[in-house]
């Protein structure tokens, strides 16, 4: 697993967990568990996936979500979109129908607030208890045992859980009732969206005037300019690289969330929708799996 900060782990009772998705992110974390000292079972739906986490960590693998979440205290996901996670969750093959009771389920996917609900209230039903818990920190987050992860749900299940996901994270908090950790979420990428806009303007600003844009990246990132994505984009813009990170196609479909919420609560986001519509256009360009900060690529 690559890191560039080798992560500390706290002590912690070890716990029987379950991992679903094992993508650019849910690798790692379930990493980070399994090193822990927490017996992890995993799935993913590319069996070859689980099989080379298995090698690596030294944990098992099950063939579909209810054999993962058989009899586990705790099972951890993280999946693509609101069907991919109903698809690992519900049916006869889904983690509920495997999951003991008193057992917890927490959901990093970046998905719907109403989904996150639906999921908690049929969770209830069946003794469960759902976290809906997003990640903010990107695939180097993730690697890094750093992520930051906004929580929805029960005090007392994000009580036990948190201990636990304190093993790739470095903040872990809960923020209210379900839906509360996806709605932060959206809180989370609609200041990123409108950050990055205005990085991109500034430098192809400075670049249109003939300065010395990394020069200038080092001294106004000592002022109120500063951002993360100045701090971690703004060179690699300038050089034009945007080979890593977070994709384009995950960012439009992270602000389809936040657009849809927006309609039914009534917040006006005009930056927003039409920061949108410039990833629309870098999709366009076939800039689809490029990183975010590609929205630079519009103003050269």
């Amino acid at each position: 697993m690559a890191s560039t900060n080798p992560k500390t782990y706290d002590s912690v009772p070890a716990r029987s967990v379950a991992f679903l998705g094992l993508g650019v992110m849910g690798f790692p974390m379930a990493g980070h568990l399994a090193l822990a000292g927490h017996d992890v079972c995993v799935y993913n739906r590319s069996a070859a996936k689980a099989q080379a986490w298995a090698g690596e960590f030294k944990g098992r693998h099950a063939a579909t979500p209810r054999e993962a979440a058989a009899g586990r205290d705790i099972v951890f996901c993280c999946v693509g979109n609101d069907d991919d996670l109903r698809s690992v969750v519900l049916g006869p093959d889904g983690a509920f129908a495997g999951m003991k009771k008193g057992a917890i389920f927490v959901d990093h996917t970046t998905a719907s607030a109403d989904v996150a609900r639906e999921l908690a209230a049929k969770a209830t039903e069946l003794g469960l208890h759902f976290v809906d818990a997003p990640v903010s920190g990107g695939q180097a987050g993730a690697q890094n045992g750093l992520l930051t992860v906004m929580c929805g749900g029960e005090a007392a299940a994000f009580e036990a859980v948190r201990p636990v996901g304190m093993a790739f994270s470095r903040a872990f908090t809960l923020l209210g009732a379900s839906g509360s950790g996806q709605l932060a979420k959206m809180c989370n990428q609609i200041a990123i969206a409108g950050l990055v806009q205005g990085l991109s303007e500034a430098i192809a600003f400075g670049m249109k005037a003939g300065l010395d844009m990394a020069q200038v990246l080092d001294v106004i990132g000592k002022g109120a300019a500063q951002s993360w994505q100045m701090d971690n984009r703004g060179k690699t813009m300038i050089e034009d690289k945007f080979d890593f990170g977070f994709a384009v196609d995950w960012m439009r479909k992270d602000l389809g969330l936040v657009l849809d919420e927006a309609k039914r609560n009534g917040a006006r986001l005009p930056v927003t929708a039409l920061v949108d519509q410039f990833y629309a256009d870098v999709q366009q360009m076939g800039g689809r799996r490029w990183d975010t900060s590609s929205l630079i690529k519009r103003l050269k």
